[in-house]
């Protein structure tokens, strides 16, 4: 995964300003180290929170935001979602150590600018910032190979869901979000993830919604469960 080069010499003059968003000090430190090595990047904030993140985001200018997934307090999808609002011109780079499908999808749903895994080079990192910061799209190799193998496989017979799954279902197709999931089934709320992870996958589809109307052509659910108040769950 390399940037075109005429991305590259565009920008020559020009560099392109970074907000670095990791929980943990060794990663941030590190990412910071291999993007300050090339001379057309520059740091300009770096933060352990979504909360903290968007706080110096209103006081710089960024081209890119570098954001991990798992944050404490809000997600990193939290904060693609508010920055989208806030700074349209900015564009998100996820980089996360999860390529689970509910994330990926997700994110891509949001319209963020890539999504790469940490297990990728630090030239990789650098092209694919330069390449996000022009408008280039960026897909991790892996995450990309992971959607079409789960596209060509279709869905999965219905009984291949787990009781807890088709229990996730139903709360979906009521319009729970996770954390009302979470709280109804008395579960945490990475498992609710994975959960709603796994079920995306054997129906073979790539959203939520995409889930709940499958499930309902397919009666997986019952349609009154569609219609239920999802103020229920408040």
């Amino acid at each position: 995964m390399t940037a075109p080069e005429s991305v590259s010499s565009a920008r020559a003059h020009t560099p392109i300003r970074v907000v670095i968003v990791d929980d943990h000090a060794l990663v941030r430190e590190g990412t910071r180290q291999i993007l300050e090595m090339a001379p057309d990047l520059n740091v300009v904030g770096v933060a352990g929170s979504a909360e903290e993140a968007l706080e110096i985001l209103a006081s710089v200018t960024a081209d890119v935001a570098l954001v991990d997934i798992n944050l404490p307090g809000l997600s990193g999808l939290d904060l693609a979602r508010e920055s989208a609002q806030r700074w349209p011109l900015m564009h998100v780079l996820i980089l996360s150590a999860f390529d689970e499908h509910a994330y990926v999808t997700e994110a891509l749903e949001l319209g963020v600018g890539g999504y790469l895994l940490k297990t990728t080079s630090g030239r990789e990192l650098v092209d694919a910032v330069r390449a996000v910061a022009d408008g280039i799209f960026v897909l991790d190799r892996a995450v990309s190979q992971r959607l079409i193998r789960r596209r060509r496989r279709g869905p999965d017979t219905v009984s291949a869901l787990t009781r807890r799954e088709t229990d996730v279902l139903e709360l979906l197709a009521k319009g729970r979000s996770n954390k009302q999931i979470a709280a109804s089934l008395n579960l945490g709320l990475r498992t609710v993830e994975s959960h709603v992870s796994n079920l995306l996958g054997k129906l073979g589809v790539t959203s939520r919604t995409e889930a709940v109307t499958y499930a309902l052509n397919h009666r997986l659910v019952g349609a009154s469960s569609y219609d239920d108040d999802a103020d229920a769950a408040d």
